[in-house]
């Protein structure tokens, strides 16, 4: 038995500070980001294919041998739309949506069998590339056989039925509720069982923040105990990203470049943007940046109808300034149409400018450290000018190496001067492949949405 001496002693030794202890330390800055991203994902450039409408087949077989085009183009990670199944009760137009599952576990015989799809992912992974699926977590379709062996799964009205998605027009899916732990479960052990059998290197969520985050994070924890993986949410919130998500959506982007575009908006919308991704959300986060994607393009008008003849400088600052470059399907192509998404409307493919120019972009991404994703690049610093309305210029630096970016988002022609040094040194402008040292060359005219792009290295 301890001598209350003993135990005053003890008392006394835990409460004096220990000689030489930093009384700083519990009050140190904690990284809130707790998941690694793999490392492929360092310099990668991501590539949406809907499968229905990507080729004349619309099949796994079709797409397979356009792989090594895309590989071409600079392309690290080819996003597949939902391949399952897809419901026949409430189905919207002839063949459905894809975001309408009826089997998890499943392929839609619409886009060929099991195996194609097997030899898809192994063909992508042979040329280097990962494969992420399209993931419907928040609902399924009115049929799935869930609906009769597990009706408790399920969110129910007020009148206790089923129930889509409340206030959208989604009559054809129902809610999955998740207060169940059995439904977590079984909806965790599908995700695995992709990456276990065919090899998927991760997936896109769907609706992401309509999910509870800590599924996500439980998900993502059990995948993990296969390999490594990469998940992107279609959501814009920072808290996806603290233990769950890699990369989120730049919707915030997307509305403010399309609108500078438009001339509805001047620069400042986007640096809105900018500020809060600096200020708010956390350093090891990724954003997809882009002008384009399924939801977009069906519902709201191609890249051309949104950025018009902006659309080349939109793209280059989305490979250029923070976040991950998008690659929709057919836009390489220049592709003129909204695609219709119930029946079978594929792109007419054709030789296009754009597609030299994502193919140049993912070269000067993988080559210039400071252009990584993540913080693996450097952070964007905005560079003062005289036409701050209209055109943006930053640099971009890490380990030596600077990117320094010029865009005109503008009609008109501008001639402009910079205010600051950062930009200072000689550099390469990567389209022209001249010389240009700064500050001698302080003035610069660039013609109505047009851009430079000037890499240094020590």
């Amino acid at each position: 038995m301890l001598r209350p001496f003993t135990v005053f002693a003890l008392l006394l030794s835990i409460a004096l500070p220990v000689k030489g202890a930093d009384p700083l330390q519990k009050y140190q800055p904690q990284n809130p980001v707790h998941l690694q991203h793999p490392e492929w994902s360092k310099h990668a450039v991501i590539y949406q294919i809907n499968t229905r409408q990507f080729t004349p087949e619309g099949s796994f077989r079709a797409a397979e041998k356009e792989l090594p085009r895309l590989k071409a183009l600079g392309v690290d990670i080819v996003w597949l739309m939902p391949v399952h199944p897809i419901g026949v009760k409430n189905r919207k137009g002839t063949l459905g949506s894809p975001y309408s599952v009826k089997d998890y576990h499943g392929v839609n015989p619409e886009f060929g069998t099991p195996a194609e799809l097997r030899r898809f992912i192994d063909s992508a992974h042979a040329l280097g590339m990962k494969v992420i699926l399209d993931w419907v977590a928040n609902h399924t379709a009115w049929d799935h056989p869930w609906v009769t062996q597990h009706p408790d799964w399920y969110a129910r009205d007020w009148k206790g039925d089923f129930q889509p998605t409340p206030w959208w027009d989604w009559h054809d899916i129902i809610n999955l509720d998740y207060r169940s732990p059995a439904l977590r479960r079984e909806m965790t052990e599908s995700m695995v069982y992709w990456v276990r059998e065919y090899g998927v290197d991760g997936f896109r969520a769907d609706v992401a923040g309509f999910v509870p985050l800590d599924f996500w994070a439980t998900a993502r924890r059990e995948m993990e105990k296969v390999k490594p993986v990469f998940l992107l949410a279609e959501w814009e919130t920072r808290d996806m990203h603290y233990d769950a998500f890699d990369m989120s959506y730049a919707w915030s982007w997307f509305d403010a470049v399309s609108a500078v575009s438009q001339g509805k908006a001047t620069l400042d919308k986007l640096f809105v943007f900018y500020s809060h991704n600096e200020s708010a959300w956390p350093r090891r986060s990724m954003r997809m940046t882009y002008t384009s994607n399924h939801d977009a393009n069906a519902w709201e008008g191609t890249d051309v109808e949104k950025f018009g003849d902006a659309v080349p400088a939109a793209t280059v600052l989305s490979y250029t300034g923070e976040g991950m470059p998008l690659i929709y399907n057919g836009q390489e192509a220049g592709n003129p149409k909204r695609l219709a998404f119930f029946e079978k409307d594929p792109i007419v493919w054709r030789a296009h400018p754009m597609a030299e120019l994502y193919t140049r972009l993912a070269a000067l991404k993988k080559a210039n450290p400071a252009l990584a994703n993540s913080d693996w690049g450097g952070r964007m610093i905005k560079v003062p000018n005289t036409a701050p309305d209209r055109l943006l210029s930053f640099v971009r630096e890490k380990g030596g190496n600077k990117v320094f970016t010029v865009i005109n988002f503008s009609p008109e022609t501008l001639q402009v001067r910079f205010e600051e040094s950062l930009h200072h040194g000689r550099y390469t402008e990567y389209f022209s492949n001249s010389e240009v040292v700064f500050p001698q060359a302080e003035s610069m005219t660039l013609a109505p949405w047009s851009y430079q792009v000037y890499t240094l290295w020590p």
